[in-house]
């Protein structure tokens, strides 16, 4: 019989001592005279010294001294030799010197008679004699029944559960902690209840998971000592986590050994990293093997890389045949990757999936990419969900683009947000789009934090330059969105945070962010920068920018331009710019330009 726990519990004496691996003098004595006190008929002395050599493993010398003392009524005895005859294989027997001691009041024999009904399919007998067994404080019995219990979805097993963990049974205490943690995870939040508990009302199912854990692990169970160290890691209790994972990695945990290494790795000690990895990925992890795999691809190894690619997929983790697409995709074997990325998308991989699709896209086949995005939107894959959005908008289907846009936003895709902000904007819906702007800026799209500027700017009263002398006002909410766009490099952003600079008075500030965004190439930077150090009396450096901006199409500064060589009489150049104006527009300018252009000939001709 398969035996739960220490097996002294099912051979029922509390009166002889453990064994010892060599011959202990007292223990001798202490057997010769429980042997004299049997062949002198003492009925105690018969059942004691049977048990020791069943225990011992001499069932010859236990057989007759149990029948004998079972034969004068010894319920111990009847027990041990139910044992005694399973071991030899008359399960049946068994069976019925269990029933004669279960009977008589003997709690590991109802235990054992339990299990054996159990293990022949009668559950309701099964059942009745490991209840028997519970309620009268046996250990292994009130782990059998919540197992049973547990078994047939009875939610009864919780209590027996938490009575043999609480009486020291490790396995109980870690399933305990199991059920307590699945609840944590459905009901987050809710506080369990005195009454369905038995615990008080300040502990969540997650602190009670926690505790049983910490049991279960701290009595050598190894898969207990990995939850333990995946709840204080999550915690940010690194350290002790890390304690945890090494105790149950070095039980032969191999999830713990990898989940050891991703924590030595997160702190720098990627040598270290990589022993543990192996010691998993050589144990069959699947995830350790393609961590291993990452390593060797982060150094160049690719060769290596794709040995544990293989050997993750060989061990069932489709994230391995994943890899080694990418990894072939890196190298353009586009035919590869395509045969691995089918591999993990057919196996249900979603990002498998959309990275077939884009391969397929890139390749030119629109038709063959929209089954595989789709399949991978449906499964999950945000990414996948923005790129559907990308290719009905790419067919003109603005509102199957933003049903995919949608969608991909409300999972937290920042570029989706973006397109479906500005899609808001364009029909009109300013708080529809400052909602979805707010979410793609928080995630640091520098183009919806402009947008959302322009959106708070426009309603925004329209204030008065400071008078002199006056403080300069705050910032406003869109200015400091703008100078977040404009921190990230958004060329109008800057123009924009240097004009509400300039209207502040603050033209240090103006002139900061005009000069980058002119430098970046923005011919509105260029113009306005060129404006500002004209009025500081700059008008050659201001000339240099104008002409910058000009020739990047900029119609008022060629116009600037054109008045300033008239100013100074090289009214050819004047011309030039004036007719350079005309064209560049807008229309207003074409017209102020064109003016000007007829006076300079006049000019010229006279």
């Amino acid at each position: 019989m398969d035996v739960m726990g220490d097996k002294a519990t099912l051979l029922e004496t509390g009166r002889f001592v453990q064994p010892a691996d060599r011959e202990d003098p007292g223990a001798a004595a202490e057997e010769m005279r429980h042997r004299l006190a049997a062949e002198a008929g003492d009925v105690d002395a018969m059942s004691v010294l049977g048990s020791l050599l069943l225990r011992r493993g001499d069932l010859d010398g236990a057989e007759s001294l149990l029948r004998a003392a079972t034969a004068e009524g010894d319920r111990a005895a009847a027990n041990n030799l139910g044992v005694l005859l399973h071991q030899r294989g008359y399960a049946d027997e068994a069976a019925g010197w269990w029933r004669v001691a279960a009977v008589a009041g003997s709690a590991a024999a109802a235990h054992a008679l339990g299990r054996h009904h159990r293990e022949r399919g009668d559950e309701p007998a099964a059942e009745y004699w490991l209840r028997q067994s519970a309620e009268d404080g046996h250990t292994l019995g009130a782990y059998a029944l919540a197992d049973l219990l547990e078994h047939r979805g009875d939610v009864g097993a919780e209590r027996w559960l938490r009575v043999a963990a609480e009486r020291g049974h490790r396995e109980a205490a870690y399933r305990l902690a199991r059920v307590l943690d699945r609840r944590a995870t459905t009901e987050r939040g809710e506080r369990p209840s005195r009454a369905e508990h038995g615990q008080d009302d300040t502990k969540t199912p997650a602190d009670e998971a926690e505790q049983w854990y910490r049991q279960a692990a701290a009595r050598g169970h190894r898969r207990a000592a990995l939850h333990l160290g995946a709840i204080l890691e999550r915690r940010g209790e690194l350290k002790e986590a890390g304690r945890w994972y090494l105790n149950s990695a070095k039980d032969g945990e191999s999830r713990a050994a990898c989940a050891l290494g991703f924590l030595l790795r997160d702190a720098g000690d990627e040598e270290s990293a990589a022993v543990w990895w192996l010691k998993a990925a050589q144990d069959g992890d699947g995830n350790a093997a393609n961590a291993l795999g990452a390593l060797h691809a982060e150094r160049g190894e690719t060769q290596t890389a794709e040995r544990w690619y293989r050997a993750a997929m060989d061990a069932g983790d489709v994230n391995g045949a994943y890899n080694l697409g990418l990894l072939c995709a890196e190298q353009d074997r586009t035919a590869q990757a395509d045969q691995w990325y089918r591999r993990a998308a057919y196996a249900g991989h979603r990002e498998a999936a959309n990275a077939l699709a884009v391969l397929l896209l890139q390749g030119g086949d629109a038709a063959g990419a929209e089954p595989w995005f789709s399949k991978a939107a449906e499964a999950g894959s945000v990414d996948a969900a923005f790129n559907l959005g990308i290719l009905y908008a790419s067919r003109g289907d603005e509102a199957g683009a933003l049903r995919w846009y949608e969608r991909a936003a409300a999972a937290g895709h920042t570029d989706a947000a973006l397109q479906v902000g500005t899609a808001r904007l364009r029909a009109g819906d300013d708080r529809e789009a400052e909602r979805y702007l707010r979410c793609a800026a928080g995630g640091g799209s520098a183009e919806a934090a402009y947008r959302l500027g322009t959106v708070l700017d426009a309603r925004r009263p329209a204030a008065a330059p400071p008078a002199l002398g006056e403080p300069a006002a705050e910032k406003s909410e869109c200015e400091e969105w703008y100078q977040r766009a404009a921190e990230q490099g958004h060329r109008r952003a800057q123009v924009r945070v240097g004009m509400l600079a300039s209207g502040r008075g603050d033209v240090v500030e103006a002139a900061r962010w005009y000069r980058k965004a002119a430098e970046a190439g923005s011919s509105n930077g260029a113009f306005n920068l060129g404006l500002l150090l004209a009025r500081e009396g700059s008008e050659p450096e201001a000339a240099l920018w104008w002409t910058r901006a000009a020739d990047a199409g900029h119609g008022r500064a060629a116009l600037r331009l054109a008045l300033l060589y008239a100013r100074r009489g090289q009214l050819a150049q004047g011309q030039r710019w004036a007719s350079r104006a005309v064209d560049l527009g807008p229309a207003e300018v074409s017209e102020r330009a064109g003016r000007l252009r007829e006076a300079l000939r006049q000019e010229l001709t006279a």
